[in-house]
């Protein structure tokens, strides 16, 4: 298989990067600064066990790229840009004589955050593959992404959207599975998604207030307790702490001891970066959409949900507001909820 990585940013480049390193065939895809430094230099991946060069096909579009009956599509895209990627990757034909698009042949994968852009891409796709990322990584500047686990890099679970496995899944499992990268190919990819939904309900608080620690764990504690009020109210099953520290285990740990600092969440670069956009309506918005739907009051997620666009539009600095100004948003919000 060869895999082509459309959104080659931080988890993009990172997973990349690994696959090239375990001699797997890439293509990259980015736009920008980023395409432009990838085409000059070489993907530039920076690990606790140094820094490593990538010199890897790059593509801007689907315009610049065949596609192969042997390609696996892996979308890295954040999720407000999923449409956008879909519409343009899902009508490219593929070589081979058959005809065919990437939407009627090719199967694509969601490595993305949230669990919108599986039924999104399940419009324009026939084989839809789920993946819940547990990849912490940073972009640097244009052409240089670092990550930060040991001895993984990352865990990517892997199954068929909405549910199950098949041989598909379980030969791009295999060819993830590397000395640096799990895999496990799952049947219930969205439980697993829906927990690290509920995880990513406090990107929005580090990036409106700062890093997650002692000041912000009630502010975590009420949006994350809101969610899963919500996912129970809708019947929607996700897996428990307990069963993801036993999974994940010492598989990806992070050694800030040894001089490589983690870096903050994906929300969090976003606003730094200046995109303009940020991931809080399929984060937090999940969530308010889902408690909307089933009669629940979600008065800390729309606050999150609203506060984190409201940054990103107004291009505001990435951890400027104070705890205490943000917990007081919330309060007024959640008093008028009742």
């Amino acid at each position: 298989m060869r895999y082509v990585i459309i959104g080659a940013g931080a988890v993009g480049g990172s997973i990349g990067g690994r696959l090239a390193e375990a001699g797997q065939e890439v293509v990259l895809v980015a736009r920008g600064a980023h395409h432009a430094a990838l085409s000059a230099g070489g993907l530039r991946l920076t690990t606790p066990d140094g820094t490593r060069t990538h010199r890897l096909p790059v593509a801007e579009g689907p315009e610049d790229i065949e596609l192969r009956p042997d390609d696996v599509l892996l979308l890295a895209v954040k999720t407000q840009d999923s449409t956008a990627a879909l519409d343009a990757w899902s009508a490219r034909p593929v070589a081979g004589g058959s005809g065919a698009t990437a939407g009627e042949a090719l199967p694509l994968v969601c490595a993305q955050n949230g669990v919108e852009s599986e039924r999104l891409a399940l419009r324009r796709f026939r084989q839809v593959y789920g993946m819940c990322v547990w990849l912490p990584a940073t972009y640097a500047e244009p052409g240089a992404v670092s990550a930060g686990g040991v001895p993984y890099t990352g865990m990517l679970h892997l199954g068929r959207y909405p549910s199950g496995t098949d041989a598909t899944a379980e030969a791009i499992g295999a060819g993830l599975t590397t000395d640096r990268l799990l895999a496990p190919v799952v049947a219930d990819v969205m439980r697993w998604k829906y927990a690290k939904l509920l995880a990513n309900l406090t990107n929005a608080v580090e990036a409106v207030a700062g890093p997650i620690g002692e000041a912000t764990w009630e502010l975590v504690r009420r949006a994350t307790a809101e969610g899963a009020a919500v996912l129970e109210a809708a019947g929607i099953p996700y897996v428990s702490p307990e069963e993801q520290a036993e999974t994940r285990a010492d598989h990806i740990t992070f050694p800030e001891a040894n001089g490589f600092p983690r870096g903050r969440g994906s929300s969090w670069q976003s606003l730094s970066r200046g995109t303009g956009t940020i991931e809080a309506d399929y984060l937090n918005g999940e969530i308010t959409l889902l408690g909307r739907l089933h009669g629940i009051p979600t008065p800390v997620n729309a606050t999150l949900q609203q506060t984190a666009n409201l940054f990103a539009r107004e291009r505001r600095t990435a951890g400027s507001m104070s705890v205490a100004d943000l917990t007081a948003l919330v309060d007024t919000a959640a008093a008028a909820a009742g």
